[in-house]
């Protein structure tokens, strides 16, 4: 199973991320917040097939007027960068949802679902399948991180299975979403922590680790690699 990288991309007229580095528990983090009264959506594909970097989503966004502000990886997929579980674009189902534990992180259950509507929203998947939530957006990943305010019952505290991790995490009224991305090897554990106790968020998804990327315009940060499926981030105006 390949990792999907689902790109996010979130407009505000008037407002960007807010992407700052943060230190918690003795590692170096970077997070980016965005409301739910920003204009979130998803992109996957351009003209040409998967859009594969950050380059290629400003290229699509740019005859809108508008710009890449922030932006990472966010969930697993396949050799053919095509998502693994759920992905919904503009109301429109592209994948289905994947309720069966299996291998690698994605199946690692409890996974969940980042939803985009009225609010943002990290939904444990066989909750999300219970609910049918009204998703304007939606991406599967895996695992959940935080599950109601505890930690994913299978993470190790002494776990040496460290690696550059990101994901996202939101609050309870659904009014605010962090996206994080760890600047140094950790384990699912201190993740998820940071989440809980160091951004105290209820509930978080893991998007990815080994491939996470980010691009913050107003830091100059750029990270470069393989191409992606679709990515996560945020549009302004040019």
């Amino acid at each position: 199973m390949w990792r999907l990288a689902v790109v996010l991309a979130v407009w505000a007229g008037h407002a960007a991320a807010g992407c700052r580095d943060m230190a918690f528990e003795g590692a170096s983090y970077t997070i980016c917040e965005v409301t739910a009264e920003q204009d979130v959506r998803l992109f996957h594909s351009g003209p040409e097939g998967a859009l594969g970097s950050f380059a290629a989503v400003d290229q699509v966004i740019e005859p809108q007027g508008l710009r890449l502000d922030f932006a990472m990886n966010a969930g697993m997929y396949h050799r053919d960068l095509a998502p693994v579980g759920l992905y919904v674009e503009d109301g429109a189902r592209a994948t289905p949802l994947v309720t069966r534990a299996g291998p690698g992180n994605f199946g690692l259950v409890p996974n969940g679902v980042f939803c985009v509507g009225d609010r943002l929203r990290v939904i444990e998947t066989l909750a999300f399948e219970a609910s049918r939530p009204d998703c304007r957006y939606a991406t599967q990943s895996g695992p959940m991180l935080v599950i109601g305010g505890k930690l994913h019952p299978k993470f190790l505290a002494d776990s040496d299975s460290l690696n550059i991790r990101n994901g996202v995490g939101v609050t309870a009224d659904g009014s605010r979403a962090v996206f994080a991305i760890s600047n140094q090897a950790v384990n699912f554990y201190a993740f998820a922590r940071l989440f809980r106790d160091g951004l105290d968020l209820p509930e978080a998804l893991y998007f990815d680790g080994s491939i996470s990327r980010l691009y913050d315009h107003d830091s100059g940060r750029h990270d470069a690699g393989f191409p992606m499926g679709p990515m996560v981030g945020v549009v302004v105006p040019r």
